[in-house]
């Protein structure tokens, strides 16, 4: 089935209303057929489905899509130019800006309803149901490699807490490195890969997954505790959150951080990070595949780098695959 197909197929049954077979091919110009063969791959893909004799076919409570038509409309006036691609599947969004990073300009941004090889941190599978949560990427340049995204994926973060808070959420937290949470649970992570001159000029791929709207099912294979931004706006009496103009709000203040980075670095947005850190204060363990580190979480320096006071003294946690934890 053509992705067109596809998107045309469910753009049908968003409403959420009862649509027969007959109706569905006459629009979609295909047999019933087709139709039945095109509803079993929606079926694969995960969608839930509700079938009805002599009424048709429709999705429980409709769903709303991703559009780039619609997110563009939302996306701040004057702000650096962004071109979305909006797809119903792929293997990663990271990925697929990654493969194609030179020939992509400045501010490509790949959005999925679905991935079928989304990727957190150290190797873990991010899940990624179809067309209930947020996973995109943004594709930047910078001239000076590394050293000048020190600290970034922290600054990513507070984006992401800006964006859901002006949207009417709070108690969102930040987890060092890049991890967003709400009540002490997982509600968005962050994997920045880059290419490129590791000391000159490099591509870097900036991934957002959101959490929101997990269904248990789908959260089966999480293995840690997650929370989603559905469940979050009703337990705080907040009208339902679109996942257009929570995408479009993100993706705006991302793409004024990544404009702005190479001249601010992370010390323009130590505090707005400082102010929203989880366990600061708290006895926590730093774990990698080796180690166990155990101290109080004292924030974090102006290169974005962890600072834990033990019992040795102060010590600097540059990143890597480390693993942050409280131990209280």
């Amino acid at each position: 089935m053509q992705q067109d197909q596809l998107q045309n197929l469910l753009a049908l049954l968003a409403d959420g209303d009862y649509h027969s077979g007959s109706e569905l091919g006459e629009l979609l110009g295909v047999s019933r057929t087709a139709v039945w063969k095109h509803l079993q791959k929606l079926a694969e893909l995960g969608v839930e489905l509700d079938s009805s004799r002599g009424r048709g076919y429709r999705l429980p409570g409709g769903l709303e899509l991703l559009s780039a038509e619609s997110i563009n409309a939302r996306l701040a006036k004057g702000g650096p130019p962004l071109t979305l691609e909006v797809l119903p599947l792929v293997d990663s969004t990271n990925s697929r800006l990654m493969a194609a990073a030179d020939r992509l300009p400045v501010g490509a941004v790949c959005i999925a309803e679905q991935q079928s090889a989304g990727r957190g941190r150290r190797g873990r599978t991010w899940v990624s149901p179809f067309a209930r949560n947020l996973y995109f990427s943004v594709l930047w340049r910078f001239d000076g490699g590394a050293a000048e995204l020190e600290g970034l994926s922290l600054a990513v973060g507070v984006c992401i807490a800006d964006a859901l808070e002006s949207l009417g959420l709070s108690g969102v937290t930040l987890k060092w490195p890049n991890d967003v949470l709400a009540d002490n649970k997982k509600l968005a992570g962050i994997l920045l890969e880059m290419s490129g001159d590791p000391a000159g000029a490099c591509h870097l791929v900036v991934g957002v997954g959101i959490n929101v709207e997990m269904s248990q099912a789908s959260a089966a294979e999480i293995d840690q505790p997650w929370v989603d931004v559905a469940s979050l706006a009703q337990r705080q009496g907040l009208a339902q959150i679109s996942r257009n103009e929570l995408c479009a709000c993100v993706l705006t203040k991302l793409a004024a951080l990544l404009s702005q980075y190479s001249a601010q670095g992370f010390a323009h947005w130590r505090e707005r990070w400082m102010a929203r850190a989880a366990f600061l204060g708290e006895p926590v363990k730093l774990l990698t595949a080796t180690q166990e580190t155990h101290g109080t979480f004292i924030g974090v320096d102006n290169s974005g780098a962890l600072r834990l006071a033990s019992a040795t003294g102060e010590q600097l946690i540059y990143g890597g695959e480390v693993s942050l934890r409280s131990s209280s």
